[in-house]
């Protein structure tokens, strides 16, 4: 599948985009994030098998992974797959398409992961498509992107939140649409929830420190207790963990 965006996935985007405005060091929201989602895997995946992460990005998440799955990561960028095979020295990292699937069996991957992905491809229907048919029967797909109508993005813009700024963003879809294509390919939704109102700021006058505080302490608290409370509309992004059928 040819992307049309392809041109801005190169190292620029990391540099002006992906992480430019994050930490990505101890006890950032990056470095509980991946320990997060890293939980979340273990806890709802089949033990073992092959772990497949589409848009592997930095290597984090793999590198946690690594022990307890047979992980693949592909990137677009070949940047990313430098850093990914030094931060996860034991995962296969190949750069490409992560959208093609044709090296992939039916029923072959245990686990598929796609952490801001899905929101940049083209025909993200037929990705999902895709992915029912080589999950194994139990297999688990975790997935992370942006909630469009989240409680409170009325008070940002629109084309400059954390959402519309990345014009790459083509394909952002509410919440009932991953739903139905998740259950449309053979999965049933174990949870669907919010990642917390962390784009701050979102009133006038209050210091952007005082609004993390207030409206980022849930999410916080939801990634340390690795729980998963936090209703759609009070997530900035959406976060669906969904299980192969039979």
């Amino acid at each position: 599948m040819t992307q049309p965006t392809n041109e801005h996935y190169t190292r620029e985007y990391f540099e002006k985009w992906n992480y430019a405005d994050r930490g990505l060091g101890r006890f950032s929201m990056y470095w509980f994030a991946r320990r997060y989602y890293a939980a979340l895997v273990r806890r709802y995946a089949p033990p073992g098998g092959k772990l497949l992460e589409m848009g592997c990005g930095l290597g984090h998440l793999l590198g946690l992974l690594q022990d307890d799955f047979q992980c693949t990561g592909v990137d677009l960028i070949d940047y990313s797959i430098e850093q990914t095979r030094l931060n996860a020295p034991r995962a296969e990292a190949y750069q490409g398409d992560a959208t093609d699937f044709s090296r992939f069996a039916d029923g072959e991957i245990s686990v598929v992961v796609a952490l801001h992905l899905v929101e940049h491809l083209p025909d993200p229907a037929g990705t999902i498509r895709e992915i029912g048919r080589v999950l194994q029967p139990g297999g688990l797909f975790l997935f992370a992107t942006p909630h469009p109508d989240y409680s409170l993005r009325r008070f940002k813009d629109r084309d400059n939140d954390a959402i519309g700024k990345d014009k790459t963003h083509i394909n952002v879809h509410p919440p009932q649409q991953w739903r139905a294509w998740c259950e449309a390919n053979g999965m049933t939704m174990l949870k669907h929830f919010g990642d917390g109102l962390w784009d701050v700021p979102y009133l006038p006058v209050v210091p952007k420190v005082i609004q993390f505080g207030m409206f980022g302490l849930p999410a916080l608290v939801q990634v340390v207790t690795r729980t998963t409370f936090t209703p759609l509309r009070l997530g900035v992004n959406q976060v669906g963990i969904a299980r192969k059928n039979g």
